[in-house]
């Protein structure tokens, strides 16, 4: 038996809906785990519900297909919540004999041998969350014939622990749903319109008896219609997602095994007034209500009001046995570049307190549109707001996202101690009218009048520090000015230097401040005046330029994610990063 830790454990999508990211997978869990006791942990298992098989052929190797059994550890604990013992899997096969044979990926499952019409995996160690358990490969057996069907069920044992079990069909002969690729054009401008006229055929051995068309297009992209057979359902805008609209569309009719069907009116598909980078996805599938239930993951989904949309056949003619039910050619994609901009205004504060004292103040930025930023294939951080502290200060409290670096903007192994500069990185996706609020604690070790320091969005790579989407480069500096001149009542934590200025250099020196003894009454120890946050959109003041300690030496954040691979997996990748900036 080969050895490895919960962390080694091989993570797998559990379907490839959920590795698309569009939604939840299209795989059942076991049934309901008896009443367990409160320290005795409880795996379950899972994967598809059904799998259909390659025919047998009359000449040459049997096609194989993959059925991926899934463990899922529902512990939140990553650190602690894994469990570090022995486990063995059990796999009945006596219910697809004769109608499959089941091999397993020597690579991928060493420790698992077929004996009979029995199998048994051993392993060690079940991290938490849910982790790829065993790949089946399955093929038609000799002398099986089109519609035969058959289920596999998986148990679990170890000592200290319990598994649900978990069975699964697998069908010989099937529907082969094959969506075909739209010829897009990909270079578009705000509020052009173009016809999508989704044309997918039935390669398989049966009909169809009807299709789901799924459709998912991010914020900046729009399908007018709102279909009565359709329903939709918009992602969480309080999530840092990519906004977008998925559509689930019930097509009635017997869909032919050899025949190509079309929309019988084509969608139209429009960038709107936001768009910048977007992407479109269309996908088909037999319909059927377990389909429907697993695509919608238990979110809110509202139907349309609008006609029927329906499908017509383009040609036909005998079913292709050549190529089978292969989830991975039901699935295109296009992604789309708008010719737009988004305006990234930062926004400072006025803060005043005597020496000694703790005062809160609010920066970030907003985006005041038109368009919303998303790095939807790369999943990389949209921007970064590079804060200077203010002389005489000190950060005692600092948001989760922000890191500390050192005044030149290096690398800084001490994150606890209070830091000359501090960036924080956006997550991969910036809508219209949000944007990054952080709320910062300072202690003011040294009163000072006219103390200030930067607050800068910009792109998080040095060697390019502006915002290629941004057409306004001078309202991407604002300031926090610390015990400004009129104790900071007026002057508002403007951005700095309108749509021209910005450039972060000194006005005046700050000074001594006057002794706290002798404050003005009124003065408080810990206002926020000014150019305060509200929501997500942020705040700025007036005013022109503000005083600095220094000009603003632009950094590299360092976080900037590697380009992810295109595909599928990209969106399962990019939802946990935009997860762990949550």
């Amino acid at each position: 038996m080969t050895r490895c830790t919960p962390r080694t454990v091989l993570h797998r999508a559990a379907g490839s809906f959920a590795a698309a990211g569009l939604l939840a997978a299209a795989s059942l869990a076991g049934a309901a785990a008896p009443a367990q006791a409160a320290d005795t942990p409880v795996f379950t298992l899972g994967g598809p519900a059904e799998t259909a098989l390659h025919p047998y052929p009359e000449s040459g190797r049997p096609k194989s297909s993959t059925v991926g059994i899934s463990l899922n550890n529902p512990s939140e604990d990553e650190e602690n919540g894994g469990f570090g013992g022995d486990f063995t899997l059990t796999f009945d096969l006596s219910g697809v004999a004769g109608v499959a044979d089941v091999k397993f990926d020597g690579e991928a499952n060493p420790d698992c041998e077929v004996t009979g019409t029995k199998a048994v995996c051993e392993d060690w160690g079940i991290w938490p969350g849910l982790q790829g358990a065993a790949d089946l490969v399955v093929t038609a057996a000799d002398g099986s014939e089109s519609g035969d069907t058959g289920t596999i069920t998986v148990t679990g044992q170890a000592d200290g622990a319990t598994f649900t079990p978990f069975t699964t069909r697998l069908t010989v002969g099937g529907p082969d749903l094959v969506m075909e690729r739209l010829p897009f054009r990909t270079e578009l401008t705000p509020g052009e319109k173009q016809q999508a006229p989704i044309t997918f055929a039935n390669r398989g051995t049966r009909d169809a008896d009807g299709v789901l068309l799924t459709l998912r297009y991010s914020r900046g992209l729009d399908i007018p219609q709102r279909y009565s057979n359709c329903e939709y359902t918009v992602d969480d805008p309080d999530q840092p997602d990519f906004g977008s609209t998925t559509a689930l569309c019930s097509v009635a009719g017997a869909f032919e095994a050899g025949a190509t069907y079309t929309l019988a009116t084509p969608l139209t598909l429009e960038a709107t007034e936001r768009a910048y980078y977007d992407t479109f996805l269309y996908r088909i599938q037999e319909d059927s209500a377990a389909q429907r239930a697993a695509q919608r993951a238990g979110a809110p989904f509202e139907r349309g009001t609008g006609g029927v949309l329906k499908a017509v056949p383009v040609t036909k003619g005998a079913a292709a046995r050549s190529t089978d039910l292969n989830p991975y050619d039901n699935q295109q994609d296009a992604d789309f570049r708008t010719d737009n901009t988004a305006d990234f205004v930062a926004y400072g504060d006025q803060v005043a307190g005597p020496e000694g004292s703790t005062v809160k103040a609010d920066i970030g930025f907003r985006n005041e549109g038109p368009a919303w930023i998303g790095h939807i294939r790369s999943g990389e951080d949209v921007a970064t707001v590079d804060f200077t502290v203010p002389q005489g200060a000190s950060v005692t409290s600092k948001p989760e996202r922000c890191r500390a670096v050192t005044a030149d903007g290096k690398y800084r192994e001490d994150q606890t101690s209070p830091a000359p500069r501090y960036v924080c990185n956006t997550s991969m996706t910036v809508r219209d009218g949000s944007g990054l609020d952080l709320p910062f604690e300072l202690r003011v070790d040294k009163a000072m009048v006219g103390a200030s320091g930067a607050v800068t969005v910009r792109n998080t790579w040095l060697q390019n520090p502006e915002l290629p989407f941004d057409p306004k480069p001078g309202n991407n500096t604002a300031y926090l000015v610390l015990n400004g001149e009129g104790d900071g009542s007026d002057s508002g934590g403007a951005t700095a230097g309108g749509d021209g200025g910005g450039s972060g250099e000194p006005s005046t020196p700050p000074t001594s401040a006057p002794d706290p003894e002798e404050t003005p009454s009124g003065s408080s120890t810990s206002t926020t005046s000014g150019g305060s946050s509200a929501g997500t959109a942020g705040g700025t003041g007036d005013g022109g330029g503000l005083a600095s300690t220094g000009s603003i030496a632009l950094i590299a954040s360092g976080t900037a994610a590697a380009a992810l691979a295109a595909g599928l997996v990209l969106f399962t990748s990019a939802r946990r990063r935009a997860a762990r900036h949550a």
